[in-house]
């Protein structure tokens, strides 16, 4: 039997670490498994001078001096590409890597397993089933209430991020960022979703926002939501010629004037870190769409 069909005959049900292991006697090389946060979940306890594999194991996870060098030689790049799975040779690397992403339920990458060329020199038998093992996690963790939560919390965290200014160095952020684009078309908007503040207290303002969020989400699968401030924030894309503004809400016009909701749209943008300017165009057409006073509830910047 290949080596891929030993790993597809694996047992799910026991968790990650199983699985390392398990792939470690068939593959003889190391194999960890980190979150997108570069949380370290599992690995094959083995012993051996690497670097980058005494840190991760020893720390459980990534320093900043680590992620600046696998961002600088271009190699977190090549993981962020990577349809699937890859094979990392740098000079600078004392062994070479194999790394592979894994998703959630809801297709959201969640997380990554790396291998080291340490046992086993890499060929085209170990890469097959190295891909192999990336989708016998993905099969593994479907159910997994964290990685789930991790998915839906990773977009809101980003985005905030992201308005808040505090990415400094997007190159370390670049994963992150693509991670937050993957499924989109070529054209970025955001849109901000406001409802009455009237007196509320602040927690129960931030209640409501959150209640909205959820009911929102039933209606734009695609989009992905934050709460920011005192708007929903809705990150979604279309190509230009095929998104129609305030058209594409007409559907649920209703769930918009029942429950006091309105929007603005920003324009389009294709930079993901330009996140903030188009923010705060959506305000501005939100903001004055509603003093116009005409009983419309989608508004587009102009």
């Amino acid at each position: 039997m290949c080596k891929a069909n030993q790993v597809e005959a694996l047992e799910n049900g026991k968790g990650i670490q199983y699985l390392l292991d398990s792939a470690y006697i068939i593959l003889d090389n190391p194999i960890s498994a980190i979150d997108i946060n570069y949380n370290l979940l599992a690995y094959t306890d083995i012993t051996f001078e690497d670097p980058n594999w005494n840190e991760l194991t020893t720390t459980g996870t990534y320093s900043l001096e680590t992620m600046e060098f696998l961002a600088n030689e271009g190699l977190i790049e090549d993981i962020t590409n990577a349809e699937k799975t890859v094979v990392l040779r740098n000079e600078k690397l004392k062994y070479a890597k194999m790394a592979g992403h894994f998703y959630n339920r809801d297709n959201i990458e969640v997380g990554l397993i790396m291998a080291s060329e340490y046992g086993a020199p890499f060929n085209a038998e170990s890469e097959e089933a190295f891909e192999a093992l990336a989708d016998k996690i993905t099969g593994e963790i479907r159910d997994y209430d964290y990685f789930t939560m991790l998915g839906i919390t990773f977009h809101e965290d980003k985005i905030n991020m992201l308005l808040d200014g505090a990415v400094k160095n997007p190159l370390l952020y670049n994963p992150q960022a693509q991670i937050l684009y993957n499924g989109f078309e070529d054209y970025l908007y955001v849109a901000v979703v406001g409802l009455p503040r009237k007196s509320l207290l602040e927690r129960v303002h931030i209640s409501r926002l959150a209640y909205f969020q959820s009911l929102l989400k039933t209606k734009y699968q695609s989009f992905k939501f934050s709460v920011y401030g005192d708007y929903i924030v809705m990150l979604m894309s279309s190509k230009r010629r095929h998104f129609y503004g305030p058209q594409l809400f007409a559907a649920h016009a209703g769930l918009f004037g029942q429950n006091g909701l309105a929007m603005g749209i920003s324009d389009s943008f294709e930079n993901i870190y330009e996140l903030r300017k188009y923010y705060d165009q959506a305000v501005d057409a939100l903001t004055k769409g509603l003093k116009g006073g005409d009983g419309r509830r989608v508004f587009l910047h102009e």
